[in-house]
Formats: C-alpha cells, sequence, structure tokens
C-alpha cells in the first residue's frame, strides 16, 4: 500500500470514529473540523513531502480560491443557520475547503488517494448538517465549489492523463484525455 494510501486511510478512520460514540451537535462540528484540516494538512502536505512544490502551490490556490468564493457568497446571500447562530449558512466554508483539497488530491495523484479523500470530504459536509451548522444544500453548494475550484486550478502530476471539465450555454462536462 502507498504512503499516499495509508495516509487518506487513516485519516479517513480517525474523523468518521470521532463523532460515532456521541449524537451530540458539538461532536459533529468538532468531527467536521478535525476532517477538514487532516485533508488540508494531506493536500499541502503530501506534495511537499514528495517534493512537489508545484502541487502545493496549486492545492492552495485551490483551496484559497474556494474560500474566497464561499466568503462572497456568504456575504451576498446572508442565511440564517439551522442553530440560529448567525447569518452565514450558505454556502458551507469547511465543505468547500474539504472537497478542494479532496479534488486536489484526486486530480493530482489520481483516484487511489482521491477517493478515500472524497469519502473524508462528503464526511464534513455531512457532519455539518448533523451538527446544524447548515442546510443540506449549502453542503451541496459547498462541495460544487471546492470540486470545481480543485479540478480547475490542479493539474495533473502524471502527464499522461488529464481529466478537463467544459461547459457551455447547453451544458457540461469532463473530457479525458490520455497519451501513450
Amino acid at each position: 500500500m502507498s504512503f499516499q494510501l495509508r495516509c487518506l486511510c487513516l485519516l479517513l478512520g480517525a474523523s468518521v470514529a470521532t463523532p460515532a460514540a456521541a449524537r451530540d451537535e458539538r461532536a459533529w462540528d468538532h468531527a467536521s473540523s478535525i476532517g477538514r484540516d487532516a485533508l488540508v494538512a494531506v493536500a499541502l502536505g503530501l506534495p511537499i513531502a514528495k517534493g512537489d512544490w508545484n502541487g502545493a502551490l496549486q492545492a492552495g490556490g485551490s483551496m484559497g480560491a474556494s474560500l474566497l468564493v464561499t466568503a462572497g457568497l456568504k456575504e451576498t446571500f446572508p442565511e440564517r443557520r439551522p442553530d440560529g447562530s448567525d447569518r452565514k449558512s450558505f454556502p458551507s466554508g469547511h465543505t468547500s475547503t474539504a472537497f478542494a483539497a479532496a479534488a486536489t488530491l484526486q486530480n493530482r495523484y489520481g483516484w487511489q488517494v482521491g477517493v478515500p479523500a472524497q469519502l473524508v470530504a462528503a464526511f464534513v459536509g455531512l457532519s455539518r448538517v448533523q451538527a446544524r451548522k447548515h442546510h443540506w444544500y449549502d453542503a451541496v453548494a459547498g462541495a460544487a465549489i471546492g470540486e470545481a475550484s480543485g479540478f480547475l486550478i490542479t493539474s495533473r502530476a502524471d502527464g499522461n492523463v488529464r481529466v478537463l471539465p467544459w461547459g457551455d450555454a447547453h451544458g457540461g462536462g469532463a473530457t479525458v484525455a490520455m497519451r501513450f
């Protein structure tokens, strides 16, 4: 098992086990922060550990872009959180950051690293809803923002395979290009 896959399996296990013993909203909130922070650490740390400075820069850029878009939308569309704490519910910043990190890892290093990272990011989104910090659609919007920034800003470390998202007025999709 590769170093990257072992790190992500450990990350997945740690974040899923955190709220299992309690149904308390604070436990879910704490678990979502652990999952997000761990994904950010792996998205930035893995490229640095591999000497892939361009990958670390792209990871930082994709997470930074998702945070900027999320902050702008929170100000533009103030919505009360389900727990009533403030009017910054839409979209979920934890979820957008987690999915930006996961999409960066998947796009840069492949599905073997990306699938566990995407599972942790999905757990973060679910945890935000369970913690009553966000509505389900806040988490979905955050996931879309994070995925878009991760896939648009990050390039594949192996130049032989590229996944390119596209869109126009009539629809959108993804194109896979492979070089043999």
